[in-house]
């Protein structure tokens, strides 16, 4: 396989006209520390891609089985590999994060108006994904003056997004499992004008709780029963 792109936890491989993800073992983080919300390599952790491919595949099945398109096709996850349609980003890629209740970088910025843990109405928020500029937030105005997006796109995702996290979260739920805020990136199809979930649905774009204690990332699966 051919690899075009090489990212931080995964790379994207070419075959025979055929795209795959390969997942690595790398993990995000800060200063040695894990962290799904960090922008450099923190280290790596065998088997951590298997892991996350496992939740991956487990959540785009359903998502597709709910009647909404995705790049995913099907994974070989003894191979950390999984084939998907190719894909644009827009820009050099969009992180829209679906919060449910105020915890993290939403509470460390907003805390004079928001208890630690309050509810959240499917809150919505977009960064650019810029490790250099730590990921910005970046508003709907701002998307649309920068040609990121049309007015109807972001309304699209940001509508496409809640539908997508709340499947997530009620089936979470359904395994004893509290979403607080999960993390996805879309893209338009290649040829085609259709804007659908790519990249990954695993531990690692998610803060799960159980009884009020955070669940590791690389723990997800095993509430799942995968």
């Amino acid at each position: 396989m051919n690899t075009i792109y090489s990212g931080k936890t995964k790379n994207v491989l070419e075959e025979n006209g055929k795209c795959f993800l390969e997942f690595k073992d790398s993990m995000t983080g800060t200063d040695g520390v894990f962290d799904t919300g960090g922008n450099e390599v923190a280290g790596s952790i065998d088997g951590a891609g298997k892991e996350c491919l496992k939740v991956t595949k487990f959540f785009f099945e359903k998502i597709n089985e709910a009647g909404i398109n995705t790049h995913y096709i099907s994974a070989d996850v003894d191979n950390n590999l999984m084939e998907v349609k190719r894909a644009k980003t827009f820009g050099k890629g969009l992180e829209v994060i679906t919060r449910f209740k105020a915890v993290g970088s939403f509470y460390r910025r907003y805390g004079l108006y928001v208890e630690e843990g309050q509810d959240l109405n499917d809150y919505t928020e977009i960064t650019l994904k810029d490790d250099k500029r730590e990921d910005p937030l970046i508003t709907k105005e701002g998307l649309v003056e920068l040609n990121l997006l049309t007015a109807e796109e972001y309304d699209e995702i940001v509508k496409l997004n809640a539908k997508i996290a709340n499947i997530v979260k009620d089936i979470l739920k359904e395994h004893g499992l509290d979403l607080y805020d999960i993390k996805f990136e879309f893209g338009k199809l290649e040829g085609s004008d259709e804007i659908v979930l790519i990249d990954e649905v695993s531990g690692g774009n998610m803060r799960a709780y159980k009884d009020g204690e955070y669940v590791e990332p690389l723990n997800v699966s095993k509430y799942l029963g995968i």
